[in-house]
């Protein structure tokens, strides 16, 4: 007899619902970037596994939200060790009441936990974003059911391992894997999910809103960027090329911080411009078990083109490319070469009109284009429909708040990029999201707050 082909197992992961893994009986393919091959099968949950999900939030949250807020930072202090993560910030943000006297009344204002929360989070930062939400979300004495992206739910998987041992009840947290239109939109239109916040396109946040509608739930939406970083010809260059190319590339751009648009100011346009294309070409593309790559593949074969897609637009429009994508060539191992890689690339000579200015492209590939005034460079900043994060370079104190007040983001960094606290509100302006999220602003996403009256 002929022998049989030798098939490769793959991890199968389950949901994690009223505090037990329960397996799905539908499943998809999650694959490894940097090969593309499969690397595990997902649950392809739909309204049914959301519906169980909700029904253990709901019955968990009475006894969940009766802690006390220390009992609860306990727990989550216990988890935060347990994955040696993020999460003491949000353990030590507490729901406190606060009393004013008024006349011949005191005023009490008291924050109570919504409910259920309906937590989606991206495939970019899995972990990271998926415990920024759940932090502060259980911390107030919510429940949760939440949803990882579809390409990336190992990581929700193994946490989920950690919650019995930390002390989390049964029910507190609830992981839902799946995709967006099955399993996320159940989430987002349960009428017994009154909160949902959301990482992820802009597009898909106008589903959510549409979604939502009906039952006037709370919304915390942190959508895409366009950022630019605009230097000026004071700026340090030693300082903001190194870190303009690691606010360009890291993560292979698949960072919604990432800067996207680069300014500079027209008298060192050429010498910046030299040294930032040389800088860029030494950003190592590398597999994710050499410890001296930069960078990695991107998240999927279908995202590797629509990226490419971006350059080749460039190129059709009369753009210059520099360096990368069709100019340089990949260093992969063979077996690597199915792999979604692609190398930092800079395009220049492109109209602030150009789709590659206006859209968020999300992968390793910044536009470098001159301007001359400060006025000037404030329009064209502002001059798309995102407003997530900005960059200023200059070593004048007045123009850096001048500039900075003016451009229409939620967040600007002057003379650095990406230093972060999580205590400060994170959010954007107009298609880059509402609401602001935080450990100090937990109180407003993930607590109903009410005033009471009381007349002496």
């Amino acid at each position: 007899m002929p022998k049989m082909a030798h098939q490769r197992t793959h991890l199968v992961l389950e949901n994690y619902i009223g505090g037990k893994f329960v397996p799905c009986s539908r499943h998809i393919d999650s694959y490894d970037p940097s090969s593309g091959d499969v690397y595990c099968r997902v649950p392809d949950s739909g309204k049914e596994e959301v519906d169980a999900a909700v029904n253990a939030a709901k019955e968990a949250f009475p006894g969940w939200s009766a802690r006390s807020p220390l009992q609860r930072s306990q727990i989550l202090h216990k988890l935060a060790d347990l994955m040696e993560a993020h999460l003491e910030e949000f353990a030590q943000a507490e729901s406190k009441d606060q009393e004013m006297v008024h006349m011949d009344c005191t005023l009490f204002t008291t924050r109570t936990p919504v409910g259920v929360a309906g937590l989606i989070s991206p495939w970019n930062l899995p972990l990271y974003l998926l415990t920024w939400k759940i932090a502060p979300a259980i911390a107030m004495g919510n429940t949760v059911v939440a949803k990882p992206s579809e390409m990336t739910s190992v990581t929700a998987w193994m946490m989920c391992k950690l919650l019995d041992e930390a002390g989390i009840p049964a029910g507190v947290v609830n992981i839902v894997c799946g995709t967006g239109p099955k399993a996320g939109a159940a989430i987002v239109s349960h009428p017994d999910v009154p909160l949902i916040s959301f990482t992820g396109s802009t597009l898909a946040a106008q589903h959510i809103r549409e979604q939502s509608a009906p039952y006037c739930k709370k919304l915390s939406l942190e959508l895409g960027g366009k950022n630019p970083a605009i230097i000026f010809d004071d700026a340090n260059l030693d300082e903001s090329i190194p870190t303009t190319v690691r606010s360009s590339f890291t993560n292979q751009g698949e960072v919604c911080l990432c800067t996207s648009r680069i300014f500079v100011q027209k008298n060192i346009y050429s010498e910046f411009l030299e040294k930032f294309v040389e800088g860029a070409r030494k950003w190592k593309v590398g597999i994710p078990s050499d410890p001296t790559a930069n960078m990695g593949a991107l998240i999927s074969r279908e995202h590797l083109e629509k990226v490419k897609s971006y350059i080749n637009l460039a190129k059709n429009e009369g753009a210059k490319i520099l360096c990368g994508e069709g100019i340089d060539s990949l260093n992969i191992p063979e077996k690597n070469r199915t792999g979604y890689f692609l190398l930092p690339t800079v395009i220049t000579e492109i109209m602030d009109s150009s789709r590659c200015m206006q859209e968020e492209i999300f992968g390793p590939v910044t536009c470098v284009v001159p301007f001359e005034t400060e006025e000037e460079v404030i329009q064209r900043a502002n001059n798309v429909k995102y407003g997530l994060a900005a960059t200023v370079w200059s070593r004048d104190v007045g123009r850096v708040h001048r500039v900075a007040k003016k451009l229409h983001t939620g967040m600007v960094w002057t003379n650095c990029w990406l230093i972060r606290d999580l205590n400060l509100p994170f959010g954007g302006m107009k298609a880059s999201g509402v609401g602001r999220e935080g450990a100090k602003d937990s109180f407003e996403f993930f607590t109903e707050v009410k005033t009471i009256t009381i007349k002496h």
